[in-house]
């Protein structure tokens, strides 16, 4: 009887440490997987910080390129129109002077360069003010894009229109004007140096949420895998993800080449 109740008491006793073994276990385990739940979080956290802190670096980074390029810009533009425009109207003006101090027959030979004088002054006053940031901002985006359209017409292009889609929509934002201008400045740029095109056309569609817009030309294009990616691409794309935009270019030889900007409302 002694030894049975002994053996009872031995039996619930090596229950208890097993029962107490189990729950330590448990509660070790449990402890290792809320460590190493708490570890990954905080790591996921600090990579998560340090990509926005990279993310807010590089955004600084374009925010002082594209802010240093626009005083560049501006500092051209009023070189451009008080030194540059000033020589050619004081060219301009000793012309007229000298044709009439001439005969009718030399007048004539005077007509040519006269006239590529004035339009020589034009250009340089309408590129002048294309490149001032105030001027832009008080004409307004859709008329800065025409003005420039129509400058470019003159040079060399067949043609080179807007086209507007829907109810425009005024920028909460003005700098993004002046930015999104700059991208279409940069596309036209483009087209002037390699495209060898003889038409523009550009598109303005004021969607619900976003603003599309496409710029083409219909030059000779460029195989988009062989081209090497230059300054005026990458300075695209990085003006444009400076305002949450997206940049896209479409090209293929002998096809022209498209740029297509995606604006979205809510997030500017």
């Amino acid at each position: 009887m002694v030894q049975t109740t002994e053996k009872i008491a031995s039996t619930a006793s090596e229950r208890y440490l097993l029962i107490y073994m189990i729950a330590v276990l448990v509660i070790v385990t449990s402890l290792v997987i809320i460590f190493f739940v708490v570890f990954l979080k905080r790591k996921n956290n600090l990579l998560i910080d340090k990509i926005k802190q990279q993310q807010a670096f590089e955004e600084e980074i374009a925010q002082a390129q594209t802010e240093t390029q626009e005083q560049t810009l501006k500092n051209i533009g009023w070189e451009l129109h008080d030194n540059v425009g000033q020589l050619l109207a004081f060219a301009s003006m000793q012309l007229s002077i000298l044709k009439m101090q001439v005969t009718d027959d030399v007048k004539e030979k005077f007509k040519d360069t006269s006239e590529a004088l004035k339009e020589s002054l034009k250009e340089v006053r309408a590129l002048s003010k294309s490149l001032n940031n105030e001027v832009v901002l008080n004409i307004g985006f859709e008329k800065s894009i025409t003005n420039e359209l129509n400058r470019l017409k003159k040079l060399k292009f067949t043609s080179a229109e807007l086209e507007i889609i829907g109810e425009k929509m005024e920028f909460t934002n003005r700098k993004h004007e002046i930015i999104l201008f700059r991208i279409i400045q940069e596309f036209l740029s483009n087209s002037v140096k390699y495209s060898e095109a003889k038409n523009l056309h550009i598109t303005l569609n004021y969607q619900q949420d976003k603003l599309i817009i496409s710029a083409k030309d219909d030059g000779k294009g460029f195989n988009l895998e062989e081209v090497e990616q230059g300054s005026g691409l990458l300075n695209m794309k990085s003006r444009a993800a400076l305002i949450h935009a997206t940049s896209k270019i479409i090209s293929n030889p002998n096809e022209g080449v498209q740029l297509i900007i995606e604006y979205p409302y809510e997030k500017n």
